[in-house]
């Protein structure tokens, strides 16, 4: 999204005619030629030119509407957030519109264009993974709209930021493993990109180093999609490639650890005899699959309250951006079921 652009004043030096004619042509407004009209409006689609949906945005009273913009509205976990969000905005009086971007950064700069034009108090946002450039979001803060950031936080210094403890979740997942017997722990680890990705890796890595295991970055292996297909697909090749043998598999996310489940029960393995698995989030079909997963529950629902409780204090003007500087931390919580847990330890 270019913040700048084509103005009325540039119209109107163009044309040489004053900037209320411009902005009278554009509106319609009786009193001004067709002639004009015509040539005003040809010049604004020549320079290009569009009402600056930010100033007015900022100009209008408020809308009572928040913007939402999630990278999946399936996603087991983004749909409980969303659930949070509903609760405190309609119990404040406000609207709730929600886009998803696919994990697209394309969709995801259309989705703010489109909610400044209809006028939102402010947004809720979790980025895409193809996000890595912010400057869609930071000229936003400078003028200072009102964002919140949830579960997926930008490293912008005026950004207020609501996440759960990724590394405490990892850690505690790896530990557990490693206390069951298993030695041989792989991590499919989120895009490297994503801060959640590196605190889960950092968790796992923690949790190796205090049980004297020397960590091996081959073990460490990117499940860029996070998806089912993948994770089968790679956890295949690792159990015939890594040496030795992997004995346990910390997943990124429950659809990875699932794929992994599918991949080790294909390979000949049993679980969790043979090799132990712990995914992240704890999808509803954790505790339908056979051997029902392990994971680590995120607070969803509390972290879409927290979020909107946040963004509405803003733009109620009930809280600065300046006392929410330290990034709000939800705690997790391990579910251990079957999938992880040894009938007979070595």
């Amino acid at each position: 999204m270019k913040l700048e652009q084509a103005t009325i004043k540039d119209i109107a030096r163009e044309l040489n005619v004053s900037s209320s004619t411009v902005s009278r042509a554009l509106k319609d407004y009786p009193g001004i030629s067709e002639e004009t009209k015509i040539k005003v409006k040809e010049m604004a689609k020549k320079l290009n030119y569009r009402p600056n949906a930010i100033a007015l945005s900022l100009r209008k009273s408020r809308s009572f509407t928040i913007g939402v913009i999630v990278p999946e509205v399936v996603h087991f976990f983004f749909s409980t957030v969303i659930s949070g969000i509903e609760e405190v905005a309609n119990s404040r009086g406000y609207t709730v519109i929600l886009t998803q971007t696919n994990e697209k950064l394309s969709r995801e700069k259309t989705s703010v264009e489109t909610m400044l034009s209809n006028q939102i108090d402010g947004f809720l946002v979790s980025y895409s993974k193809e996000t890595t450039d912010f400057d869609h979001f930071t000229h936003l803060l400078e003028k200072g709209y009102p964002i919140v950031f949830f579960d997926r936080i930008p490293d912008i210094p005026s950004a207020i930021r609501v996440i759960v403890d990724d590394y405490s979740g990892a850690y505690q997942a790896t530990k557990h493993l490693l206390s069951q017997g298993y030695k041989n722990v792989l991590h499919l680890a989120g895009p490297s990109n994503l801060k959640i990705s590196q605190e889960r890796t950092r968790g796992y890595l923690d949790a190796l180093s205090e049980f004297g295991i020397k960590a091996n970055p081959s073990w460490v292996v990117e499940c860029t999609h996070g998806t089912q297909e993948e994770a089968n697909r790679l956890t295949s090749n690792l159990l015939k490639t890594l040496n030795p043998c992997p004995d346990a598999i910390f997943a990124n996310n429950d659809m990875a650890a699932v794929g992994a489940l599918m991949a080790c029960k294909a390979a000949g393995y049993s679980v969790p005899e043979d090799i132990g698995i712990v995914g992240f989030s704890n999808w509803q079909f954790c505790s339908m699959v056979e051997p029902s997963l392990s994971s680590v529950a995120q607070p969803g629902f509390r972290m879409g309250m927290t979020a909107t409780q946040l963004l509405l204090d803003l733009i109620e003007k009930k809280k600065s951006v300046e006392e929410y500087q330290e990034p709000v931390v939800l705690s997790t919580e391990l579910l251990i079921r079957k999938s992880s847990v040894r009938v007979h330890p070595n």
